[in-house]
């Protein structure tokens, strides 16, 4: 477990200044623009990697180094990040250029973790154990680093925030450099182009999940880019209340975090899928339509209970059912979609803002995430069997 301890710490250290930045970069960026539309393109912007070049670096991954690439991408994330110190009004597409180099290497280092972790703790409950426990952290932080983003903004200013997440980086990638687990794939078979495509095509499971989440997602991104002008227009709040809603999402997610690992012998996995995703979409209805911040603090944190139980799910279904040859292929496949999803929410969401007024948009997009939930309990089979590694 010495190596899943120093993997815990560097996602820990990183997740400190990434989530630093999810309240000051959208508010940076409305601060400068004054447009939603604008906005929803930074939002935008960071699922362009993953969907262009994520099926191609899962499928070098697999045979690489992935301890190597993730510090590898650590240290990229930290130089792109510098980028935006020196964006202003003028200059908001260093902004937009440091978001698209930034996520091209998350693109590498997210399925990369994914791919290493069944290696470091196996695929039986330890690594549903794993999965939780980085789940509590990442909602810990959550709960904590939105708000803590907040007040640095309003008062250091977003030069202090952008040099915290590059330090964050840093250390990051230090302490990922001390991992001494190495996976490499077992096949001497030359990669394939959508390898991971391949693999989920063949295993319903895998392919229902696929169609299921990334419907949800789509939803869930339309509304993540409305979230800030929901603050401002309806809530009648600064925009930077937006990271007491967030930290109210973490408290939800810390939470469910804890229940997760519970959740799963409660009911199957097409079940729990889809009750977590109903049960956020119902949430969200609460969230958008509150009169209140502390009702909208209330309603974000039943958001986050149901939403940290779905993510949890699919990640654990995710790393016991692909072959562990093709894990990286499948994972970034998987995050090529959620990026797809989020591509498409957050262009449409503002776009169809200038058509319907924001209150009507909003329960519209709530009503499709429902919708979604209907539609995974079709798409993903009942069956255990289904659910067991595809053969490589």
């Amino acid at each position: 477990m010495r190596d899943f301890r120093r993997l815990w710490l560097s996602g820990a250290v990183s997740g400190i200044g990434s989530w630093l930045l999810v309240v000051a970069i959208p508010f940076y960026v409305f601060t400068l623009t004054g447009s939603a539309v604008a906005t929803g393109l930074a939002l935008a912007l960071e699922a362009l990697p993953a969907l262009i070049v994520g099926p191609w670096a899962g499928m070098l991954l697999d045979r690489w180094d992935l301890a190597r690439a993730m510090w590898i991408a650590d240290l990229v994330s930290a130089a792109t990040v510098a980028l935006i110190l020196f964006a202003d009004r003028d200059h908001v597409w260093l902004i937009y250029l440091a978001i698209l180099l930034e996520n091209s290497a998350t693109t590498v280092f997210r399925p990369a973790a994914r791919a290493l972790l069944p290696a470091v703790v196996g695929t039986g409950s330890e690594l549903a154990t794993a999965n939780a426990v980085n789940a509590v952290t990442s909602s810990a932080i959550r709960l904590a680093a939105p708000p803590l983003g907040a007040l640095l903004l309003a008062g250091p200013g977003i030069k202090f925030v952008l040099a915290v997440d590059i330090i964050s980086y840093l250390l990051s990638a230090a302490i990922i450099t001390t991992v001494r687990t190495r996976r490499h794939a077992t096949t001497g078979v030359p990669p394939r182009p959508l390898e991971g495509l391949h693999t989920v095509v063949r295993n319903r499971a895998l392919r229902g999940i696929l169609v299921g989440q990334t419907a949800f997602l789509t939803a869930n991104a339309g509304l993540t880019a409305l979230l800030v002008p929901f603050t401002v227009d309806r809530l009648h709040a600064p925009g930077y209340v937006v990271g007491y809603l967030i930290s109210g999402l973490g408290a939800g997610y810390l939470v469910g975090a804890a229940l997760s690992k519970k959740a799963a012998t409660w009911l199957g996995i097409r079940e729990l899928l889809t009750l977590t995703q109903f049960v956020t979409a119902l949430a969200y209805f609460g969230l958008f339509n509150a009169p209140t911040i502390p009702v909208a603090v209330a309603a974000a944190v039943l958001i986050g209970l149901p939403g940290s139980i779905l993510l949890i799910t699919v990640e654990t279904t995710i790393q016991r059912t692909a072959p562990s040859t093709t894990l990286a292929s499948v994972g970034a496949l998987f995050f090529a979609a959620d990026s797809l999803a989020l591509l498409i929410g957050a262009l449409a969401a503002p776009a169809i803002t200038l058509v319907l007024d924001l209150p009507l948009t909003l329960n519209l997009i709530a009503v499709i995430a429902v919708g979604a939930a209907a539609l995974t309990l079709f798409v993903v089979p009942r069956h255990p069997a289904s659910f067991t590694r595809t053969p490589t």
